[in-house]
């Protein structure tokens, strides 16, 4: 069963009218499918049975609580990239030692924070933080676990800013030098090599990267072992795209199959860290139409979410397709769907054929699971949407809309 269809011309989310949930909850709000979560995750985890494995969930696709402890409850691990993840994941109930820790810039107190709790391992990108992550773990009498994050110089043909494999990129370490890293590393008594790791990118369409990227890790994995060094973990990351217009990526089975021919022979325990491809398509944004506003032949529908709800049109010109949460036979127009802040950048869509719409009338950002919520704001002092959940006929909140109050808590009312 789909999670988002039409039954007698009414969207549902599994079997709950998503209409009557906006009359509860108002709008904008997130919905979300914990079926399609559910299922999603078991179909991914289980194309790789055949291997040893720990599918650790990417929690910056979408951090909700409620959304960790159902992957948690699932089997899996997490993959976190700041403290707030970090605590995030504890609270959620994660057994430390399923995850791990990624990101170019972790500070000390993250490092300590991590170090203490005991987690599997550390995903180190540069020669400046190993040294930083040896230190702590020699103050605090620790040992710290860790694989070198390699830049492949892999172009995974995806939008720039969520490309990450280059060489002119952020992230990570190139091959050649990794390999001195570790010849250093397996000296110090604080530090333990763990694996070997690498992320390309993120809504990746096709397998050659991820078949360049698992040869190259593969050659850096049987040269560690080769020179005595007993690595175990070999982590590919994540990237794995969704279908949000026309895409065609690779079906979980697919991406699995050909990771695994690209590494028979070899023992390791895969660690692979997927977010989009679980999430993305389980979730939308709902917003409510508050007028249509001509100006000479262009139309404008104007909603009730922002830029500060969804980002992802403004930040990378994504497509995501917008529905109505009711269909009619009125004839379709062309129109911008945008919305309410002081930005001309804040729209959904531009130039897109849709269901004509009047005001009051609900429309469903669909795909909209990934990258949601967790890049929301409070520019133009707009308070972030709702996030509810739907398991067949039932339905949760599972983070309230924010209140004024929320807003200014933290504030001080008076200048010096």
């Amino acid at each position: 069963m789909l999670p988002f269809c039409y039954r007698k011309g009414k969207l549902f989310c599994e079997d709950v009218q998503v209409e009557d949930i906006a009359r509860k909850v108002g709008t904008p709000f997130y919905l979300y499918s914990q079926s399609s979560l559910a299922s999603r995750f078991r179909v991914f985890d289980d194309a790789f049975r055949t291997l040893p494995h720990l599918t650790c969930y990417a929690v910056k696709a979408n951090s909700n609580l409620a959304i960790l402890s159902l992957f948690r409850s699932l089997g899996a691990g997490f993959d976190v990239v700041s403290e707030g993840e970090l605590m995030r994941s504890f609270r959620a109930g994660m057994d430390p030692e399923k995850i791990i820790f990624s990101g170019v810039g972790k500070t000390e107190d993250e490092l300590d924070l991590a170090l203490h709790r005991g987690i599997l391992q550390f995903n180190v990108e540069s020669a400046a933080e190993l040294l930083m992550l040896e230190a702590r773990a020699h103050t605090s009498g620790k040992v710290a676990p860790f694989a070198i994050r390699v830049n492949p110089d892999v172009d995974p043909g995806t939008h720039p800013y969520i490309a990450t494999g280059g060489r002119h990129h952020k992230f990570g370490i190139p091959s050649e030098q990794a390999l001195d890293l570790y010849s250093r590393a397996r000296l110090s008594p604080h530090l333990r090599i763990t694996g070997v790791g690498c992320h390309i990118g993120s809504q990746i369409t096709s397998l050659g990267p991820f078949i360049r990227e698992v040869r190259l890790l593969r050659k850096i994995f049987l040269a560690l072992r080769a020179s005595g060094i007993g690595v175990l973990n070999l982590d590919l990351g994540g990237g794995l795209g969704i279908v949000y217009h026309e895409e065609t990526p690779p079906e979980p089975r697919e991406y699995a199959e050909a990771i695994l021919n690209a590494l028979k022979g070899v023992e390791c325990r895969l660690i692979l860290e997927p977010g989009r491809v679980i999430v993305g398509n389980s979730g939308i944004l709902v917003t409510r139409v508050t007028l249509t506003k001509r100006s000479g032949a262009k139309v404008f529908v104007v909603v009730d979410a922002g830029m500060n709800d969804l980002l992802r049109p403004t930040l990378y010109g994504s497509y995501h397709r917008i529905q109505p949460l009711t269909q009619t036979r009125r004839r379709s127009l062309r129109a911008d769907v945008v919305g309410p802040i002081c930005e001309s950048g804040d729209f959904f869509a531009l130039a897109r054929s849709m269901q004509r719409v009047e005001a009051g009338e609900m429309l469903a950002i669909m795909s909209a699971g990934a990258y949601g919520f967790v890049l929301a704001s409070n520019y133009n002092s707009r308070l972030r949407p709702a996030e509810v959940l739907v398991r067949g006929r039932r339905m949760k909140v599972i983070r309230r809309r924010e209140r004024f109050q929320d807003l200014i808590r933290d504030e001080s009312l008076t200048p010096l």
